[in-house]
């Protein structure tokens, strides 16, 4: 009897010895169009941790209108990393919850965001409205499919490059914001986020053209076929800078920190900067962007906040409640 209490009380131990060397679940909170580019990211990330002599690591992910998501995370979703599309959403984990410190941004190369993107027009095979530029989407009887920009990050990159766009064009702030709301009033909806704004388009064949990053036209690709829709590149373009960062109060009560700093630093290595390329999204690093140049049309590119100033002056002025897009949204 003692022998096998002794047996039992061994087996108890090896088996809380094992479950001590599994980390607890990885949860990465990101937003609409990036689920390809984690699909093959999470399981790199897995393979090199394990080369490294590493337990094996669970990833679980959440995707969804990128505003959307960091307001859940404030509201209690335990992510151990926010994985968005605009630094505004993760500078709401500081300023509502104190989740993360002010300074998240500074922790990892390049502002935190390691690689960046372009918006692109996704419109019908053949472009039967002759969509071009961002003035040909105010064209009377144009329908353009954008998301919300005040519950995406994609509508907000929209919204930035279409007034940048008129700014570039010798026109003033007045002239943007007439620019601007008309383009927005030819939504026929606005989707909560990309994915959705994708699904309205290409699934419920509504509206002339779909305003979204050039990744989302590659998974677009990948779902629905090449030759039901083509991509243009419009003269210009707000820089897109997804940025990542540790949820600080997440992982040290979870005791994740280290696990949670590797997947994000992992980003920046070469086979995370390729996967990113393989996934249309323009990597940093510039001998591998160089590698993939083929598939990203040289535009020009605005840099958002030496355009429009820093991010939180942005949101405050343009995308708050009262800001200028439901001012000119509103004006009808």
């Amino acid at each position: 009897m003692k022998r096998l209490l002794t047996s039992s009380l061994l087996a108890a131990g090896v088996a809380l010895a094992c479950a001590a060397s599994q980390a607890a679940p990885l949860l990465n909170v990101s937003y609409d169009v990036m689920r390809d580019f984690y699909k093959e990211y999470n399981p790199a990330f897995q393979k090199h941790r394990q080369a490294e002599g590493h337990p094996p690591l669970q990833i679980q992910m959440s995707h969804g209108g990128s505003s959307k998501q960091a307001r859940a995370v404030i509201d209690g979703l335990p992510a151990d990393v926010i994985t968005m599309n605009m630094a505004t959403d993760i500078n709401a984990l500081h300023d509502h919850g104190q989740l993360i410190p002010k300074n998240w941004a500074e922790r990892l190369p390049d502002h935190s965001a390691p690689f960046t993107s372009a918006t692109v027009f996704i419109v019908r095979k053949g472009n039967p409205k002759q969509l071009k530029d961002w003035p040909d989407l105010l064209k009377d009887g144009v329908q353009v499919v954008v998301p919300n920009p005040k519950t995406s990050g994609n509508g907000r990159y929209t919204y930035l490059s279409a007034w940048g766009y008129v700014r570039k064009s010798g026109g003033n702030d007045q002239a943007a914001r007439d620019f601007v709301g008309k383009l927005f009033r030819q939504a026929p909806v606005l989707d909560t986020g990309g994915r959705a704004a994708t699904t309205t388009f290409m699934q419920n064949q509504i509206g002339d053209v779909l305003v979204t990053f050039e990744n989302e036209a590659e998974m677009i690709a990948r779902e629905f076929g090449r030759g039901a829709f083509e991509v243009v590149y419009p003269s210009v373009s707000a820089q897109a800078e997804p940025p990542v960062t540790v949820v600080d109060k997440v992982v040290d009560k979870k005791g994740t920190r280290q696990e949670a700093e590797a997947y994000l630093k992992y980003l920046w290595s070469d086979e995370g900067q390729r996967i990113a390329a393989n996934n249309y999204l323009r990597p940093r690093n510039p001998k591998i962007l160089a590698e993939f140049a083929d598939r990203f049309p040289k535009v020009e590119l605005l840099d958002v906040v030496k355009t429009f100033g820093e991010w939180p002056e942005i949101q405050k002025t343009h995308f708050n409640d009262g800001g200028v897009f439901d001012q000119v949204y509103g004006a009808r």
